[in-house]
């Protein structure tokens, strides 16, 4: 039975996160039932990770084991054809080596998050960034993302209702800058806490607008404390842009 490893691209807006549900309109179910439509089967696939309601994804990776050897070209292009039109696309399709898998080796998941810093609202944007008024301060919030780089019990900046069995991550990356009117914030950990870019994102950005400092920061990350974490940055900005194998 080959395994078939996909790129996924979405817009996360109409759907009730990633992953299946009953009642409610998933990406996942989506893609399910795209499989279905192409060739009768009935599966459940594997995601690197699962999204959160509204948050979208430009590299999101699945795999799908199907009892028939296709060409990868004509999995993907008849996945595609039987999502229409549903905003998801299916970027690539390949045959995975032995023993690979989307969710389990996975070396390191990447998130952007989008803010649009101006006072006009988006138009064209609308739903996929985060509107913020009041100027933000890139430089600072990229000084102070430095303090969250490396092996560190984020609890702070962990949903109540996380799952992990420890709050204990390592973040590769946090990097802010500024283009024209969006400040970009980029992740990349092996793994994330439920929640947890969005968290950072919302404290970040009390920096770039001045109410923190980069030693107010440093103290919440310390605090292990949920309470210490700043606003939480809405879902509609982020995006799971990579996963490394």
């Amino acid at each position: 039975m080959p395994r078939y490893r996909l790129t996924i691209e979405y817009d996360g807006r109409p759907y009730h996160g990633f992953q299946a549900q009953a009642a409610l309109p998933s990406v996942q179910g989506a893609i399910e039932r795209a499989v279905k439509g192409f060739c009768g089967q009935t599966l459940r696939l594997q995601a690197a990770g699962r999204t959160d309601t509204g948050v979208h994804a430009t590299g999101q990776v699945v795999h799908i084991d199907l009892e028939k050897d296709w060409n990868p070209e004509v999995v993907r292009n008849a996945l595609n054809a039987h999502l229409v039109p549903e905003p998801i696309s299916v970027l690539e399709a390949s045959i995975a080596e032995e023993g690979w898998h989307a969710r389990f080796s996975a070396k390191e998941r990447r998130y952007l998050y989008r803010v649009l810093n101006r006072m006009a609202p988006p138009a064209i944007d609308q739903g996929r960034v985060w509107h913020v008024k009041k100027p933000l301060d890139a430089d600072a919030m990229h000084e102070a993302a430095q303090v969250l780089v490396g092996h560190h019990d984020f609890t702070t900046f962990r949903d109540l209702g996380c799952q992990a069995k420890s709050p204990m991550k390592t973040l590769d990356i946090a990097a802010v800058r500024r283009e024209g009117d969006y400040v970009l914030l980029e992740f990349a950990s092996r793994s994330f806490l439920h929640r947890q870019v969005r968290s950072m994102t919302g404290s970040l950005a009390e920096v770039g607008i001045g109410r923190w400092t980069k030693g107010d920061l440093k103290a919440a990350l310390e605090a292990r404390d949920r309470k210490a974490c700043g606003p939480v940055a809405p879902a509609e900005g982020l995006y799971l842009t990579g996963v490394s194998y």
